[in-house]
């Protein structure tokens, strides 16, 4: 039994590297921005995973579907712009 939920363990560990790692390599997200989607790219796109081009697609496919926070690094809110000063 142990050995079984070491093994599950490890295997999660694994898909989450993966994923992380997924999005950040080719898309150059900071660690937050990948931190804010892998559980996003786990529960949502987790048969794309290893290929980034797929899980970004996967990712904007189902932008409605997506936390808060993944969907502010997929689409960011707009940034208000500043008054000038006078």
């Amino acid at each position: 039994m142990k050995a079984t939920s070491w093994v599950l363990a490890a295997g999660f560990a694994t898909v989450a590297f993966a994923a992380t790692a997924s999005l950040g390599h080719a898309h150059s997200g900071t660690a937050d921005e990948q931190a804010a989607c892998t559980g996003d790219v786990l529960s949502l796109c987790f048969f794309e995973i290893p290929n980034e081009d797929r899980i970004v697609a996967c990712l904007n496919r189902k932008r409605d579907r997506l936390s808060e926070a993944c969907r502010n690094v997929i689409d960011p809110p707009p940034k208000s712009k500043k008054p000038a000063k006078r």
